[in-house]
């Protein structure tokens, strides 16, 4: 126990020491990461998730994700995400632009964690349209314990029953689920999910395994793909990435 616990304090600190850009905002990198097809090569629909290590000191607690998309006829990629800034220049919280899908997020470099192709991506797409409409909480961004990027997309995750992943586990703010709702399905919709205001709750589901979450850290066993689950590292194990 005494080397589990050493090799997991090591791995804790080397994640934490290269896991956010220290520059100034202006002049970290927003480069493509060169995962994603370019969009002149693109030539069937594409649907596509990513998250990064949040920017500056945000990156040593959490994530940030965003999804994106190409349908055969569009020349260019549409990436939407959420941001507090986003609030103050357009009055609502989700962006939504034409730009590069795999954009390193301020330095950080993306992990791609689900994609479909095809006539899935398109259907995929339909219903994020639709559900960006229906998002509650557009006039609200709250870095812990939510509602931010991560409980964005993890709405979208949990109302399409054909995106079958989970953000990590330090995706901070992905159990948010409002002020009045307690208790659901789990993102994947394979079990349940009780949360108190995003600070307080439990999940057990067949995709997601047991996740006990504690003031926004969450602690987990995933069975199906053998992993610990902690916060600040995410998970140690089998990865839910799309290797490309």
């Amino acid at each position: 126990m005494t080397i589990i616990s050493k090799l997991l304090q090591l791995t804790l600190i080397s994640t934490l020491l290269i896991s956010c850009s220290s520059k100034d905002w202006k002049k970290a990198s927003r480069e493509s990461a060169h995962i994603a097809t370019p969009a002149k090569d693109q030539k069937d629909d594409i649907f596509q998730i990513y998250y990064a290590r949040a920017f500056s000191w945000r990156g040593y607690f959490g994530t940030h994700p965003w999804v994106a998309w190409k349908l055969k006829e569009d020349t260019e990629y549409t990436v939407a995400q959420v941001t507090s800034w986003n609030i103050r220049s357009q009055g609502t919280a989700i962006n939504m632009e034409k730009q590069i899908p795999d954009r390193k997020w301020y330095d950080n470099e993306p992990t791609l964690l689900f994609e479909k192709t095809g006539d899935e991506a398109r259907a995929i797409v339909r219903e994020v349209k639709n559900l960006i409409k229906e998002y509650p909480f557009k006039k609200n961004y709250v870095l812990w314990p939510g509602p931010n990027s991560n409980t964005f997309v993890s709405y979208l995750i949990r109302n399409i029953k054909d995106i079958d992943t989970e953000l990590p586990a330090n995706a901070i703010g992905k159990d948010y689920l409002g002020p009045n709702t307690f208790w659901g399905e789990s993102q994947s919709n394979t079990g349940y999910q009780v949360s108190l205001f995003g600070l307080l709750g439990a999940t057990a589901a067949t995709n997601e395994g047991v996740e006990v979450n504690l003031l926004g850290l969450n602690f987990g066993i995933d069975f199906w793909k053998p992993a610990l689950k902690l916060p600040f590292l995410g998970r140690l194990g089998f990865s839910e990435a799309v290797k490309k």
